[in-house]
C-alpha cells in the first residue's frame, strides 16, 4: 500500500538563487509528511540522527540561497512520489554553459578524435562527476554525507574546493531512493532494490539516474553505500574496483587503469584524516578493504545491473562505497571517500579524459584489442513480429534510451542465408556504446567454472528472458536503413470475427484482461490463445492501446470462457531486507490482473475469501515460528498465527480456490504446509541463469515449446512427482545456458513445474517473474491462473 504524500514542498524552492531551478511536474508541491518518516532500520546494527528527507529540501534552498554556484532540480518522482533532487555545483564562470560542456561530452562518442583534440587544446574544459547518494534506504550515510559535500563545495574557497571546481562539474543525485529514507528500507515503494534494476530500469528512480547518466556521460560516478567493515583485519569499509570475473563486455583495460588508482586516492584521504574520527574502528584503521587487490574472489562487477557497473559502459570509472558503520564515523568516512576520488580526478583529468574517450573510439571503430576476435557481432538484427511487434519495439526503445544507435531497414534483405522483412531493427556494433549494446542482447555464458561464487546474477539477457529475436551476425549489414528515434506503433482490428488474441506476449494478456474487465467475453483454447466474439467497434479502442495487430479466426470447440481473477499475493514486507514478492506484484499489474498484497497475519486472521487465487512468491522464513527481531514484523508473531494460516489456505483450496507457488521459498513453504507430495530440491543460494527447458506446450505451458528458455535463482527441481502431473522439465543433457550453478547436473531432466492432482496446486521451480525483468516468463503465471 502507497504511502500518502502531504503537502509541504512549496514549488517556489529555490527561485531566488542566482541561477537555481526546480522543475517539477504537477502537483508542484511534493514534500513528504515527516511524521510518516522512520528513524532507523532494524536491519542495521547501528542508528543515529540522521538528516530526515523531509529536511533535505529546505537544506537544499538554504545551501543555494548562499551560494551563485549552485543549480537545484526535481528531475522527477519515486514510486511513492517524492521528489528527486539532483543538485550540479561548478565555478560561476560556467554559468550558462551546462548545454555546452553536455554537447561536447557527446563529441566523445560521436567524433571521439575530434573530442580528443579539442580537449588537448582546451585544458581548462570541465569534467563531470556524479555522486549517487543512498540508493539502498537504510544506508543512510550516503546522503547525509553528499549534504556536506554539497554545502562545501557550495560555499567553500579554501584552494582544494576552487581547484575541484574550476577543472569539474560536480552531479549530486542527492536521495536516488526516497522511499526507502522515508520508510526505513533498502527499496523502493515498489519494493524493488533498485541497485539490482540498471537492466531492466523498471523504476521511475532508476530511470531518472539513467537520463542523467546519458545526459552527462560523467567521467567518475561514486555510489553511496554501507554497510561494510573488517572484511580483512583493520581495514575498514570497501571500495571498488572488484575481484573477477570482469564482464568481458567492459573495455576493462582502460578503466582499471584509473579505477585501481582512484581507490587508493580515496582509501589515501580516509587514511590522512584518521585522527578525526572518534570510533575504536576507526582510530584502529590501517585502511580499506579494495575488492580486487585484498582478495580473489566474491565481489565481482560482473552484471551491469548495478549503478556503477552500469555506468561503466558510459566510459565512467565507477566505484560502490561501502561505508563501515551507520553513524557520524560513516558518514566522515564517505565524506572523505568521495574528496580523495575528487582530487584523484583532478589531478589526472587529462589523462582519464583521454581514456575515456578510448572506450567510444574503439567501439566505433569496432577495435577491441583486449577482446578475442569475434567476441563482437558486427550486427544484432532484430525482425518483427507482424501480429505482435510489442515486445520487439519495447526491446528498440529501450536500447536507444541506452544511448545505443538503432536503425530499421527501408527494404527486405539478406543476410547470412537468412531474409529479414522491410522494417526489422539493425543494431550495428561498430558504435561508442558497443559494450553496452552487446551486454544486453548477447546470450550470456556459463561461468561455473570461473569463480566460486558470485555477488548477484550472472545472467540477463534480454532476447531470452524479454522473447525477442536479436540474431548475431559477423558479416557487414548492407541494406538501406534509417536511424530511429522511438518506436510508436498503434495496434489494429481488421476482419469481422470472431477475433483471435495470440498468448505472445504481456501486453496480450493485459488485452485479455482489459477486455474481461470491460465487460467483453473471452474464451481461451488448449493452445493457451484467446478469442471473442464481440464486436470490432466494442474491442477496437483497447487493440489500439495494446499494440497488438488482431485478426479473424475461427473459435476452437475446446475454447472455454474465463472471467476476471482476482489475486492475492503473499506480502514478504521486507524480510531479509528484500521483498522477494515485488517481481510478481509487478508482473501480475503488467499483465492486467487484479492483486491484492496480504500479509501472512492478514491470510491468518481473515482468510482468502472473496480471492480466486493465492500467490506465493517469497521466502520460506514466512511461515517460520521462530524469527529475529528485525524479520518478526513481517510474519508470524507466535504459533497459532502458523496454524490459522495453514487451516485458512487448506479451507480455500476446498472451496475451489487456486494456489500458486513460485520459486524455491515458496516451494519449500509449500511442502512445509503440507499441499505437495514432492521433494522440493534446491540448489545454491546463489545460484542463478538461463536455462533450456522443456515444456508441455499446453495448458499451464501454452505458448512454450521443447528446448525454451527459462530462468533460476537459488534454482528448484522436484523428485517424488509419480502422483503429479509434469508440465515442464528441464532439458536432457547440458541444459544450462549462462550464469553459474554449481552442481547443476543433479537436475538435469527433471520436473521444474507441477501440478498436484488432488487439489488446484502449482509449483513453478523457475523465478517466471524475478525483479520485473523476465517479461518472457509471465505468462507462466498467467496460464496457471487461467487454467482450470
Amino acid at each position: 500500500m502507497k504511502k500518502s504524500v502531504s503537502v509541504l514542498l512549496a514549488a517556489s524552492l529555490l527561485a531566488s538563487a542566482p541561477w537555481s531551478s526546480v522543475v517539477a511536474e504537477s502537483p508542484k508541491v511534493t514534500y513528504v509528511n515527516a511524521l510518516e518518516e522512520q528513524d532507523g532500520s532494524k536491519f542495521n546494527s547501528e542508528n543515529y540522527d540522521f538528516m530526515k528527507f523531509s529536511a533535505i529540501g529546505p537544506k537544499l534552498e538554504e545551501i543555494a540561497k548562499s551560494s551563485n554556484r549552485v543549480k537545484v532540480e526535481v528531475t522527477g518522482t519515486s514510486s511513492d512520489g517524492h521528489p528527486l533532487y539532483v543538485v550540479t555545483i561548478a565555478d560561476p564562470e560556467s554559468q550558462g554553459k551546462f548545454g555546452k560542456i553536455q554537447a561536447l561530452r557527446k563529441q566523445m562518442f560521436k567524433n571521439p578524435q575530434k573530442a580528443q583534440d579539442w580537449v588537448a587544446e582546451n585544458p581548462d574544459f570541465k569534467v563531470p562527476i556524479m555522486i549517487n547518494g543512498s540508493i539502498h534506504g537504510t544506508e543512510f550515510v550516503g546522503s547525509d554525507a553528499t549534504i556536506q559535500l554539497i554545502e562545501r563545495f557550495a560555499t567553500q574557497n579554501d584552494d582544494t574546493t576552487k581547484d575541484i571546481l574550476a577543472n569539474n562539474v560536480l552531479i549530486f543525485n542527492v536521495v536516488a531512493n526516497p522511499d526507502g529514507r522515508v520508510d526505513a528500507t533498502r527499496f523502493n515503494g515498489e519494493g524493488i532494490d533498485l541497485n539490482r534494476d540498471f537492466v531492466t530500469q523498471s523504476q521511475p528512480e532508476t530511470q531518472q539516474t539513467v537520463d542523467l547518466i546519458t545526459e552527462w556521460n560523467p567521467m567518475v560516478f561514486l555510489d553511496t553505500h554501507g554497510y561494510v567493515k573488517n572484511y580483512a583485519p583493520n581495514k575498514q569499509g570497501l571500495i571498488e574496483p572488484c575481484t573477477p570475473p570482469h564482464n568481458p563486455n567492459y573495455e576493462y583495460d582502460l578503466y582499471n587503469k584509473w579505477a585501481y588508482g582512484q581507490a587508493e586516492a580515496m582509501e589515501a584521504e580516509i587514511m590522512d584524516n584518521k585522527a578525526e574520527y572518534e570510533g575504536a574502528l576507526y582510530q584502529d584503521m590501517t585502511g580499506t578493504y579494495v575488492p580486487q587487490r585484498d582478495d580473489a574472489a566474491g565481489w565481482d562487477d560482473y552484471p551491469p545491473i548495478f549503478t556503477p557497473m552500469y555506468a561503466m559502459y558510459h566510459g565512467a570509472y565507477g566505484h560502490t562505497l561501502e561505508a563501515p558503520t551507520n553513524d557520524e564515523d560513516g558518514v566522515k568516512w564517505m565524506y572523505d571517500a568521495v574528496m580523495g576520488a575528487l582530487k584523484y580526478a583532478t589531478d589526472n583529468k587529462q589523462e582519464m579524459i583521454s581514456d575515456q574517450m578510448e572506450v567510444f573510439e574503439r567501439g566505433i571503430n569496432f577495435d577491441h584489442p583486449t577482446h578475442a576476435e569475434g567476441f563482437f557481432p558486427k550486427a544484432y538484427v532484430l525482425p518483427v513480429d507482424e501480429q505482435d511487434p510489442t515486445v520487439t519495439e519495447k526491446a528498440v526503445n529501450h536500447l536507444i534510451k541506452n544511448d545505443i544507435d538503432v536503425e530499421r531497414a527501408s527494404k527486405a534483405f539478406t543476410v547470412e542465408g537468412v531474409t529479414y522483412e522491410k522494417g526489422s531493427y539493425i543494431v550495428r556494433m561498430d558504435q561508442a556504446k558497443a559494450g553496452l549494446a552487446n551486454t544486453f542482447l548477447w546470450d550470456g555464458e556459463d561461468i561455473t567454472n570461473d569463480t566460486p561464487s558470485m555477488y548477484d546474477i550472472s545472467a540477463w539477457s534480454l532476447p531470452e528472458l524479454w522473447g525477442f529475436e536479436a540474431n548475431p551476425v559477423t558479416t557487414t549489414v548492407d541494406v538501406a536503413a534509417a536511424k530511429v528515434k522511438e518506436v510508436k506503433n498503434q495496434g489494429a482490428v481488421t476482419g469481422k470475427g470472431p477475433f483471435v488474441i495470440p498468448n505472445s506476449s504481456v501486453q496480450a494478456v493485459e488485452l485479455v484482461n482489459n477486455l474481461l474487465a470491460s465487460g467483453v467475453e473471452v474464451k481461451r483454447s488448449a493452445d493457451g490463445d484467446f478469442y471473442t466474439e464481440a464486436a470490432a467497434n466494442k474491442i477496437a479502442a483497447a487493440v489500439k492501446e495494446s499494440g497488438l495487430q488482431i485478426e479473424s479466426a475461427k473459435v476452437p470447440a475446446d475454447a472455454e470462457a474465463i472471467s476476471s481473477i482476482k489475486v492475492a499475493l503473499l506480502e514478504d514486507g521486507g524480510m531479509g531486507k528484500v521483498q522477494s514478492h515485488a517481481g510478481m506484484n509487478l508482473a501480475l499489474e503488467r499483465l492486467g490482473f487484479d492483486v491484492t498484497e496480504l500479509s501472512p497475519v492478514e491470510v491468518a486472521e481473515a482468510g482468502l475469501a472473496g480471492f480466486d487465487a493465492f500467490i506465493y512468491n517469497g521466502t520460506e522464513n514466512l511461515i517460520a515460528t521462530r524469527l529475529s527481531a528485525a524479520n518478526q514484523e513481517f510474519g508470524f508473531e507466535n504459533p497459532a498465527q502458523y496454524d490459522a494460516f495453514k487451516a485458512n489456505v487448506e479451507s480455500f483450496l476446498t472451496d475451489g480456490g487456486k494456489y500458486i507457488a513460485a520459486g524455491a521459498g515458496a516451494s519449500r513453504a509449500t511442502k512445509a504446509l503440507g499441499l505437495t507430495d514432492a521433494t522440493v530440491n534446491v540448489g545454491g543460494y546463489n545460484s542463478n541463469g538461463i536455462v533450456s527447458i522443456d515444456y508441455d506446450g499446453s495448458g499451464l505451458t501454452a505458448g512454450y515449446s521443447q528446448d525454451d528458455i527459462g530462468f533460476v535463482y537459488r534454482p528448484v527441481w522436484y523428485s517424488g512427482v509419480e502422483e503429479d502431473e509434469v508440465q515442464a522439465s528441464y532439458d536432457e543433457g547440458d541444459f544450462f545456458i549462462a550464469g553459474h550453478w554449481k552442481g547443476n547436473e543433479a537436475a538435469t531432466g527433471q520436473p521444474v513445474l507441477i501440478q498436484e492432482n488432488d487439489k488446484d496446486v502449482t509449483l513453478i521451480g523457475l523465478e517466471p517473474t524475478f525483479r520485473d525483468h523476465t517479461d518472457y516468463l509471465f505468462r507462466l503465471v498467467s496460464n496457471a491462473l487461467f487454467t482450470k
